[in-house]
């Protein structure tokens, strides 16, 4: 009689809430490539266990402005170029393989620059297998025991899982042998040589605590994102010479759970690593690879290799799986290799070469930003989207960084000098991975079953086989009651022949009679053994059946007991349920208050680093204008004294002029007075003017030798001065008695900086035709300054006028006619008196520098 069957219970509905406080980063690691020629100039250095130091290659400063620095990257843990394959596989990829079976997602993938060994460090190379095949073998050593049967799982087109009895499974494998398609390949078959050496990894590596009551099954797929688009390596094609038709491209869906998945992808149940490696390197003589520049067997597309884990616990009596969907766990394993980053002018790509290049750039730039959102998100407390739908890369993989998995990444790095910008590059996106992390994945809940039921079934089935053998089994025990039974019919006394053939025989009948009472006899004992054989068996029946009752009736009390207690606990886990839901209720008003009050927070410490921004901003321009102001007034003072000095000194200069002028007419006067009128002097001809130029009248010798002394006299105020004279190659020289002239001068054909920048005067001689014909001589005078942009200016203050006249042809005058003394000279008749005083002084009022000169002050200021 079979046990009757107790009901599984029910899968606890997880809350995604109760593990979001737990994170883990995302775990770096950089592996190190060995140079390709031994001599080659290197630009990366490991420092130590878990730093790596790149430094700029010999020459780069001169191309970079003189820029010189190294830098160090610190990661989870550095391999350096004579690490082994187990070595990484233990450190990176062993966790993964362990929480596969547990149950839980993982996602690695290898990223770095083209030909920096990424492809080998996932592969591995003949001899020496890489993570790939080692995953494999470690999963296959683990679960080999408790694999279930071929298509006992059985996945669906919507990212989920479905379990069928043993039966129906059977029919599915004897429908699946019969159709004419490829069948997978078996793990007895002969391995094919190209890759044999790749999978023969004799470290025979497992995971120590299996749930030995579940039984698992293995679905491994094959994908590559080529120009942003996904194809299927495993998907099997029929062959048309005539009009060959291309593969088509995949599309991404989002199961229940929010996971992404590839629509229409083929998923195939392997047993073996064998098996699972040959599916693998199917795949993989399909992917896209190129020869470029950098690397003869460049990759260009991003490989994912997916390995699915379906496992379920087994029923009460640990025989068969069981039957219910909810107790299915899914756990997904993604080996992604990353195509590399790469500079088009580098590689010489070109055509389809270059689109390539373009679209596996746009990708990885894409994953940068994923990474730099998500790290600016959980540090800053901001809520941007994250551009996950940008590229199908990182929309593939959005629930690992969401939440619902591991995540670890192996960077590849060559040390070549030549790929030194590049690998800058990478490190530095690498370093800032780390910084991001990621939700832990919850544990599975246990089903509710007592653990063991395997095994136990197991020893129950050899126990019986071993007692069978024991008794000869179940035929050895049908012959040996078949015997007794003839053994007791053979035990009766034989009948003696009852053929009668004489009338007056009497002795056949009465030995008949004998053998028949003597049958009888036996029969009647038979039949009282076989009575009380029955009542003995009814007895012990009874007494059965009354032990049973007793054991029921104890049962029945024992689970009315455990009844009341489940019963019991079921209030208690209700009321604690309660009181969680309240505690949950209370932790999520508190992380809202608790986040009403950390906006309030960042808004007022961005309004308090505005409003210092401000006041400093307002302190700087205050600053800035005080010192503007200063400058301005102390350049204002500076421009007013100068101007107050020029005009005080132009006025002592005006009033020593006229005290000048008035002794002039005064000891002109009195030589006038004093001298006795006997005789009247002769106007000199042009012509003796020309030759002697001392002689211009017949007055006394004072008259004549007071202008030039008091001449020098006046240009007494530039002793102390440097001027620039600037005379122009096109002058005419002139005979004058009197000549302009400026001692320590520095005279000039052309005016020029370098001459203005060592005076401080400047006199100017021009020359031109007067309305009489004679030559007017101006010397235009100024002052010299510096300018702000550090040139020179010249600023004009007086003009004065050398000019020289004929006294032939005047006529006499009188002298109070005019209020100008020269021009009534030039107009009134000639006498003794005007003729000494024109030949003796030519000047006007307000005259500068003395006699034979004009002045006429400039105020405004000119360049030259």
């Amino acid at each position: 009689m079979k046990a009757a069957r107790t009901k599984t219970p029910r899968k606890p509905v997880l809350k995604k809430s109760s593990n979001t406080n737990l994170k883990d980063p995302v775990g770096v690691y950089c592996r190190v490539r060995p140079l390709s020629v031994q001599d080659q100039e290197c630009c990366i250095e490991v420092i130590s266990e878990t730093t790596v130091q790149i430094h700029p290659p010999d020459g780069y400063r001169i191309f970079r402005n003189g820029e010189y620095r190294e830098t160090q990257y610190t990661f989870k843990e550095v391999f350096g170029t004579l690490v082994t394959q187990k070595a990484l596989f233990d450190v990176v990829a062993r966790p993964l393989v362990e929480d596969l079976i547990r149950g839980k997602n993982g996602l690695l993938f290898t990223y770095g620059v083209t030909g920096s060994g990424k492809t080998h460090t996932m592969t591995g190379s003949p001899g020496d297998g890489g993570l790939l095949p080692r995953c494999l073998d470690m999963i296959f050593n683990s679960i080999g025991p408790f694999q279930a049967k071929r298509f006992v799982f059985k996945l669906d087109d919507k990212n989920g899982v479905d379990v069928q009895c043993e039966v129906d499974a059977l029919l599915e494998r004897q429908k699946r042998d019969a159709m004419p398609i490829p069948k997978t390949p078996s793990g007895k078959r002969q391995i094919d040589p190209e890759f044999a050496d790749m999978i023969s990894v004799r470290d025979h590596c497992k995971v120590e605590e299996v749930e030995e009551d579940n039984v698992y099954s293995v679905f491994v797929s094959y994908i590559e994102i080529y120009n942003n688009y996904i194809y299927d390596l495993l998907e099997e094609v029929p062959f048309d010479p005539i009009k060959p038709k291309p593969p088509q491209s995949k599309v991404l869906r989002e199961d229940q759970n929010h996971n992404m998945y590839v629509i229409g992808c083929t998923e195939v149940e392997v047993k073996s690593t064998e098996e699972a490696f040959e599916v693998f390197w199917r795949g993989q003589k399909k992917r896209r690879i190129a020869n470029t520049q950098l690397n003869r067997e460049s990759s260009r597309s991003h490989s994912v290799f997916m390995i699915k884990l379906a496992q379920a616990p087994l029923d009460a009596d640990g025989d068969n799986v069981l039957q219910e969907r909810e107790q299915i766990t899914l756990s997904q394993l993604s080996l992604v290799d990353l195509a590399g980053s790469e500079r088009t002018n580098r590689t010489k790509a070109e055509g389809n070469r270059l689109r390539e290049a373009g679209n596996i750039n746009q990708s990885l730039m894409t994953l940068r930003t994923c990474i730099e959102v998500l790290r600016e998100n959980q540090m800053y407390g901001t809520n941007k989207m994250v551009p996950y739908r940008d590229s199908k890369l990182t929309h593939l993989f959005k629930n690992y960084f969401d939440g619902e998995g591991k995540v670890r990444m192996v960077v590849c790095v060559n040390p070549k000098a030549e790929d030194y910008e590049e690998s800058l590059q990478v490190m530095r996106f690498a370093e800032m991975t780390q910084e991001v992390e990621v939700a832990r994945p919850v544990d599975k809940p246990l089903c509710g079953l007592t653990p063991g039921r395997r095994f136990r079934n197991q020893a129950f089935k050899d126990e019986l086989s071993r007692r069978l053998e024991i008794r000869g089994g179940p035929i050895g025990g049908e012959t040996e009651e078949q015997s007794v039974t003839e053994i007791l019919l053979q035990n009766f006394p034989p009948l003696p022949s009852c053929e009668l053939l004489d009338v007056n025989d009497d002795q056949t009948l009465p030995r008949l009679i004998e053998v028949l009472e003597k049958r009888h006899r036996m029969r009647q004992m038979l039949s009282e053994e076989f009575t009380k054989n029955v009542l003995a068996f009814k007895t012990m029946l009874q007494e059965f059946d009354s032990s049973i009752v007793s054991k029921e009736n104890y049962a029945q009390g024992k689970l009315t007991e455990k009844e009341k207690m489940i019963a019991g606990q079921k209030m208690e886990i209700e009321r604690l349920e309660k009181k969680t839901k309240t505690l949950e209720y209370k932790i999520e008003i508190l992380e809202k208050t608790t986040t009403i009050y950390e906006e309030d927070k960042r808004n007022l410490q961005q309004e308090l680093e505005s409003k210092s921004q401000k006041l400093q901003r307002q302190a700087s321009d205050k600053r800035r204008l005080e010192a503007r102001l200063q400058g301005m007034v102390t350049e204002t003072t500076m421009k007013w004294e100068k101007e107050c000095e020029r005009r005080v000194a132009a006025k002592q200069l005006e009033m020593q002029n006229k005290l000048w002028v008035k002794d002039e007419k005064l000891k002109q006067l009195k030589a006038i007075v004093t001298e006795p009128k006997n005789e009247k002097p002769e106007r000199p001809s042009r012509e003796k003017d020309r030759e002697k130029v001392f002689q211009r009248s017949v007055s006394p010798p004072p008259a004549p030798t007071a202008p030039p002394v008091r001449l020098r006299h006046r240009r007494s105020r530039s002793a102390g001065e440097r001027w620039v004279d600037h005379k122009p190659p096109s002058n005419v020289p002139t005979e004058t008695v009197m000549q302009p002239h400026v001692p320590h001068a520095i005279t000039v054909a052309a005016a020029n900086e370098k001459a203005l920048a060592k005076c401080d005067k400047y006199m100017l001689t021009h020359q031109e035709l007067a309305s009489d014909g004679e030559i007017e001589t101006k010397l235009i005078k100024g002052d010299v300054y510096r300018t702000r942009g550090g040139g020179q200016a010249v600023q004009f203050t007086d003009i004065e006028t050398l000019k020289q006249e004929s006294p032939t042809g005047r006529k006499r005058r009188s002298s109070t006619s005019s209020p100008t003394p020269p021009e009534d000279a030039a107009e009134s008749e000639w006498t003794d008196v005007e003729t000494r005083c024109s030949v003796a002084v030519e000047m006007r009022a307000g005259s500068s520098l003395g006699p034979g000169y004009q002045h006429h002050a400039q105020p405004k200021r000119k360049k030259p």
